[in-house]
């Protein structure tokens, strides 16, 4: 299973063709070689190193609260004292 993840683009490098993106404060550069268009305050997918496509700032939102959701469970589920 692949997973991407929604990013914000904070700022363009157009001669290496690499992007400053942000989730929840951290920062990463990653490559745009894979989709034109993108913009500084764009929302993209990324998976390794790789932005795969542009998404709206409404779809990436709804992403992100639905992966933190999972992930709260995730942690009520192994925390002790969760089975009793």
């Amino acid at each position: 299973m692949c997973l991407a993840i929604p990013v914000e683009v904070l700022s363009i490098d157009s001669a290496t063709d690499q992007a400053c993106v942000s989730l929840d404060g951290v920062r990463k550069d990653v490559s745009l070689a894979l989709v034109e268009g993108v913009e500084v305050g764009d929302y993209v997918l990324v998976h390794v190193g790789y932005a795969l496509n542009r998404i709206s700032p409404e779809e990436a939102e709804e992403t992100l609260r639905l992966m933190r959701a999972i992930s709260a469970y995730a942690e009520d589920e192994t925390s002790p004292g969760s089975h009793t």
